[in-house]
């Protein structure tokens, strides 16, 4: 939408006006803000957390947010739950098939659309994640979410989305994605069915993922990041926010839209990707590299290089390894690898893993290309091959062992485990 005007960079301590002069200069807190504002801090961090990892920003608003407000109110969460203690374990390989669009005649919302596939840990002690996915049709209309558990990490699929956020608007196309931080209120609008994939991590932020022996640029580069910049609509009547607590839905009222900040700066803010930017690594001599060479997001854990949350894709990008087999390796790993399609079709499966659907690989669980993929990977003469520009697939790769939800096992592809038939024994004892 080209009348949405983005500021640049990732982790940038940034100030945005949509009044000039609505900034106070030199402190946070004046004894009256320009033009009557109420100041009020948003912080996503402790307050004593290190200098290069603390984020807070400063709003300078219509109103303070608590201003007008109603008493939160219990709502039903259907199938956005993260009642892990009911959700089933199975180390099996899974897939599922491509989910329905809402029902024609239905009338459902970004956040009534939203199902939980997989998760784990406790939101209420910020530990672990959880893996949505969701279905809509219809805008949020004097409407507004925000989750007190963690940072959402949304991946479209169909459909463009248009977020309304404190902080200004967002708009976010396939092939793009957008984080919303833990606590920012917003609101998607549409423009017709819309479908795609939701990461949330309940630990932490994402961050950008060190570059070591690559050097000091490639992959997702911090000038490619895109952050809203300061919108404000003056609206007085009936507005409904939306409040994910500890693994529940809660909603209150105000007499005013949420979205009242006319100016703001500092370190935490949602931010949007186009992952066509992404500048892919890979080898030019030989082998396939380990798929954490595609990572564009990172959240750590405690464990120093193992991941509450990689965010990985699979990009367009030349593959030119000299004898070398290349499609994905066969293998088990110690994390688990949830997959989605974007578009196009992935190197590692010729059928059913179209795009709309997603897989899961759990810790240790093995996995790899399927039967025909092995013969013709194994086979095929090896000239340079590009993979084209409307094939993108992701990975949401994480150190924890994931449950899954009720209803996500109602949609399983049940021949999933086929793909891997006729991959016998080829060595001839005695040769």
């Amino acid at each position: 939408m080209s009348d949405i005007k983005y500021l640049l960079g990732f982790g940038n301590t940034v100030e945005s006006e949509a009044v000039q002069g609505a900034l106070p200069h030199g402190q946070n807190t004046p004894q009256r803000c320009p033009f009557d504002l109420y100041a009020e801090q948003l912080t996503g961090t402790a307050f004593t957390a290190p200098r290069h990892l603390n984020l807070r920003s400063w709003q300078y608003k219509l109103r303070p947010s608590v201003s007008g407000q109603t008493v939160y109110k219990k709502l039903e969460k259907g199938q956005f739950s993260n009642d892990f203690g009911t959700f089933t374990i199975d180390p099996t390989q899974l897939r599922w098939k491509e989910p329905a669009m809402v029902v024609e005649g239905q009338s459902v919302d970004f956040v009534q659309g939203i199902s939980t596939m997989a998760g784990i840990g406790d939101p209420a002690l910020k530990t672990g994640l959880a893996i949505y996915m969701y279905s809509c049709n219809k805008s949020m209309e004097n409407k507004a979410f925000y989750s007190s558990d963690g940072d959402f990490l949304i991946v479209p699929q169909i459909g463009s989305l248009t977020l309304k956020t404190e902080m200004g608007r967002i708009h976010v196309d396939v092939q793009e994605i957008v984080v919303v931080p833990r606590g920012i209120k917003f609101s998607v609008y549409v423009e017709g069915p819309s479908r795609g994939y939701i990461c949330e991590i309940f630990s932490g932020h994402l961050r950008l993922p060190e570059l070591g022996p690559i050097g000091a640029n490639g992959l997702a580069n911090a000038r490619d990041f895109l952050i809203p910049s300061a919108w404000f609509e003056d609206y007085e009547g009936n507005f409904a926010v939306v409040n994910k607590f500890s693994g529940e839905l809660f909603e209150f009222t105000l007499n005013h839209s949420v979205f009242d900040t006319v100016a703001w700066q500092g370190t935490y803010y949602p931010f949007k990707y186009d992952l066509k930017n992404y500048n892919a690594m890979g080898t030019v001599t030989y082998d396939h590299p380990d798929p954490c060479i595609f990572t564009v997001l990172t959240c750590q854990s405690a464990d120093p290089g193992t991941a509450v949350l990689d965010f990985v894709i699979f990009p367009p990008r030349w593959m030119v390894g000299e004898h070398t087999f290349r499609p994905p390796y066969y293998h088990r790993n110690t994390m688990t690898e949830f997959m989605g399609n974007i578009i196009g079709s992935y190197d590692a499966k010729s059928a059913g893993f179209t795009p709309g659907t997603a897989s899961l690989h759990s810790c240790m669980t093995a996995h790899g290309p399927e039967a025909s993929v092995f013969k013709k990977g194994s086979t095929i003469e090896l000239n340079p091959v590009r993979y084209p520009n409307d094939h993108l697939q992701f990975m949401f790769e994480t150190c924890f062992m994931l449950k899954l939800a009720p209803w996500a096992l109602d949609r399983l592809d049940q021949s999933y485990l086929e793909c891997w038939n006729g991959l016998d024994k080829l060595y001839v004892s005695g040769k």
